[in-house]
């Protein structure tokens, strides 16, 4: 059901902000915006003389068995306005201020924003009463109260999927808590490991790693990780009778990246498995005497200015990451082929972009120009044993003698010296 309310009618509800919502992440700059905003409404109130109102947004709520008000959507908005209003009413109380913010980042967003806001009001002390009176005349919100909270979390998903895009990663984080519904404790946990993570380490993950792995081992190209494709990491549901789900129930908690996994808790188990694989990688490369010369190549400052050579440390870290996961070794002999296959595609190609590098990750078509046409991420997909990487025969000697660039050809000489291979050998 949906219902237009004012601002003080949204703020008298009992509103609860659930343990599954992230934090609260609204900066000086948001407040900014969101008083910049009010006061123009103000003023356009002022002027057409009108029943002028100005809508601010929708705020999706689930009514749960307290008859308290969970909020699916919009709780940072929620959360301003009800700073605003307190600062030009003291006397103002509502449900939202009997919250406990345990997150630091809560904390100190909330602070920050509640001290700017008051400093704003101190040079705007004039606009008090037109604020006041905003919040009840002119400021108004759509509020959709859903009875089922898996109707809420699927219409958080269609509202947020319209118009601008939205970050795949939360609407994940929201499938999969809707998922867990049954396991409030489970839940709360899963939320407190998401929210101790780093958001940009996430979105890498997906973006650089897991989705690209995926296409490229099923032998097609990848590309950007929208909200259109969260589909591929919704996992099996529970209890589903299909046999490839009963089989990826039975693994649990052992992942594959191709593998599929049971949706709901499992997500966020699968998502700090492989945050950890990629720091056990980094931790190898830069530890272990045998890979001093991949370690130096990959973190070469000269050429990481090259979006192309970038493009190939992330294909390279792709295929270890598969094999990886898949044999959980770091077989000197192993990661040098891969290491050799993914930057001989560097010194194959003048200019290197990123539809190059898909075209190359799935072994390339008849008239690629590559000294290599492997399907490596096939290849470690259909691998039974680690020997079968290591035994892959990986072309470094090109017919031209030189990187296609000069600008390549020390990158050239260095595979041919980590291969074995001297500059007289024909």
């Amino acid at each position: 059901m949906a219902e237009i309310k004012s601002i003080t009618d949204l703020l008298s509800m009992e509103l609860k902000i659930p343990s599954y919502q992230r934090p609260y992440k609204w900066k000086i700059q948001n407040i900014e915006d969101l008083l910049s905003d009010i006061s123009k409404a103000i003023s356009d109130a002022d002027k057409y003389r009108t029943e002028f109102k100005y809508r601010i947004g929708t705020i999706i709520v689930h009514e749960n068995s307290f008859g308290v008000y969970e909020i699916v959507d919009g709780q940072q908005r929620v959360i301003s306005l009800t700073l605003i209003k307190q600062c030009i009413d003291p006397r103002f109380h509502c449900s939202i201020l009997d919250e406990e913010f345990d997150n630091k980042t809560a904390q100190i967003n909330i602070r920050n924003n509640y001290t700017y806001i008051r400093e704003w009001f101190t040079i705007n002390s004039a606009l008090k009463d037109s604020f006041n009176k905003a919040f009840d005349d002119i400021l108004e919100v759509v509020v959709i109260n859903v009875d089922k909270i898996s109707e809420a979390f699927q219409l958080f998903d269609s509202q947020n999927t319209r118009g601008k895009e939205l970050d795949p990663h939360d609407l994940l984080k929201a499938y999969h808590l809707r998922e867990m519904k049954r396991y409030p404790y489970e839940m709360e946990h899963a939320v407190t490991k998401w929210e101790s993570k780093s958001t940009d380490a996430i979105r890498e993950l997906f973006d650089f790693y897991l989705f690209p792995i995926t296409n490229w081992a099923r032998g097609i190209k990848s590309k950007s990780f929208t909200a259109k494709e969260i589909d591929a990491y919704k996992g099996v549901e529970e209890g589903s009778d299909y046999s490839y789900a009963r089989r990826a129930s039975r693994g649990m908690p052992y992942f594959q990246i191709t593998e599929p996994f049971v949706a709901g808790n499992d997500f966020f188990e699968m998502v700090d498995h492989y945050l950890k694989l990629l720091a056990d990688i980094e931790k190898e490369l830069a530890d272990n005497d045998a890979f001093n010369q991949i370690n130096g190549i990959i973190t070469n400052k000269s050429d990481l200015e090259s979006s192309g050579f970038k493009y190939t440390v992330n294909l390279f870290k792709c295929a270890l990451l598969m094999y990886y996961d898949k044999f959980h070794n770091f077989d000197e002999m192993a990661v040098k082929k891969l290491f050799t296959w993914a930057f001989m595609v560097r010194v194959d190609l003048y200019n290197l972009s990123y539809d190059s590098i898909n075209k190359y990750a799935i072994g390339g078509d008849p008239t690629s120009n590559y000294t290599n046409k492997i399907p490596i991420f096939s290849k470690i997909s259909f691998a039974r044993k680690h020997n079968e990487i290591c035994g892959l025969q990986i072309k470094v000697k090109r017919n031209s003698d030189s990187a296609a660039n000069p600008k390549w050809d020390h990158l050239y000489d260095q595979l041919k010296s980590m291969n074995g291979i001297k500059e007289d050998t024909v």
